[in-house]
């Protein structure tokens, strides 16, 4: 039996994880955090996406409309809390009804199930506190409780003999007699070898790709981590579906998320950082500016006139592992194996951001079959 080590208790480290539990494989989690999905997986928007922005072919649509499928399967079978809510991506003057019909034409060549286009008219009849000269409803659009999904993974896990290492900062990998060498720090550091190594570090991927024997530097893409900022709405809720503006540069614009509970959350904002790469060593900035709540109510007010601006409050921040800057085309996921490394055993996971938690179960598929290679 072999032994597969995954760097990044993430919901991609942990569904990774589960995959090669399944086909068989020894699996051991580590992670430098004392719990599961601290880092990029606790700091999303828990939105499942249904495939509609994504270049048709490319790894982000592939996976995620097939992840979706197997998100939504995989949640009603154990039980994991989810709502297929819907979303309306919304025009909000005449000016951008083109943008809309082009994110229905993309999404209906990418697969996306029962996609309508409707005026504003009828946008309002769904939700009456919306404006909109024209909106794209997309009922296979959802919410999940990404942590839920995490400890159903971690367990499963666990059930196949698996475990989880916390604490555990893997700093180097280096080929060793046919395996790979592992060399973690923390409380106890020393090394491990694993036959099987899945780098699912998240904003640590690059450093340590950087850090792993063999490995041409030149197949290290850079690291560009992009902030986004939510603020929660004290008060009812004024809409029961998820409402996303036209797309902006970086995001999808400061939209409108529901919780399980019914709260309403907006965000993500955008914010491109002033210094490039983030070394792998740096603590992200998860503050977030109350001052931006301007910002955010002039975006939100563009749909949502009604908006009462003292009942916005700050409440979290996340940082999207981007691999192109500012002004470049979102680049794709990047599943870096055998066939394109040349190292036998290594699976590399960069740029892995929105839609990677739909995506999560499609992906480790994909990494498993990397890793026969």
């Amino acid at each position: 039996m072999a032994l597969a080590l995954i760097v990044g208790a993430g919901v991609i480290g942990l569904a990774a994880a589960r995959a090669l539990a399944r086909a068989g494989h020894e699996v051991v989690v580590a992670d430098a955090a004392s719990a599961i999905g601290t880092g990029i997986s606790a700091r999303n928007s828990e939105v499942v996406h249904a495939g509609l922005y994504y270049p048709t072919g490319s790894l982000r649509q592939r996976h995620c409309v097939e992840g979706r499928r197997l998100l939504y399967a995989h949640c009603r079978e154990r039980g994991i809390a989810h709502r297929r809510t819907g979303k309306l991506v919304v025009a909000t003057d005449p000016a951008e009804i083109p943008r809309i019909e082009a994110i229905h034409a993309l999404g209906t060549a990418n697969g996306v199930e029962g996609l309508g286009l409707i005026d504003g008219a009828e946008a309002r009849r769904l939700e009456p506190a919306l404006a909109c000269a024209a909106a794209l409803l997309s009922p296979e659009t959802g919410i999940v409780d990404a942590h839920g999904l995490m400890l159903s993974l971690l367990g499963e896990v666990e059930d196949a003999g698996g475990a989880f290492a916390a604490n555990t900062s893997v700093t180097r990998l280096e080929r060793a007699g046919g395996r790979w060498r592992v060399h973690f720090a923390g409380a106890d550091p020393g090394t491990i070898d694993a036959d099987l190594v899945v780098n699912a570090a998240g904003l640590g991927a690059q450093a340590l790709a950087g850090a792993t024997h063999g490995l041409d530097p030149l197949l290290v893409p850079p690291l560009v981590p992009v902030k986004g900022s939510y603020f929660t709405y004290a008060g009812r809720a004024a809409f029961t579906r998820l409402i996303y503006p036209a797309p902006v540069d970086g995001g999808l614009g400061i939209h409108v998320t529901l919780d399980l509970a019914g709260r309403m959350r907006f965000g993500p904002d955008v914010e491109w950082p002033d210094g490039g790469t983030l070394p792998g060593t740096t603590m992200p900035d998860y503050g977030v500016d109350p001052a931006r709540a301007a910002l955010f109510a002039a975006g939100i007010r563009r749909y949502w006139p009604g908006l009462d601006a003292d009942r916005l409050h700050p409440d979290y921040a996340g940082i999207r592992p981007k691999l192109t800057g500012k002004g470049r085309a979102p680049a794709d996921f990047m599943i870096q194996g055998p066939a394109e490394h040349g190292l036998s055993g290594l699976v590399n996971l960069f740029g892995i951001e929105s839609p990677g938690l739909t995506a999560c179960l499609s992906l480790a598929q994909a990494v498993v079959a990397a890793l026969r290679t």
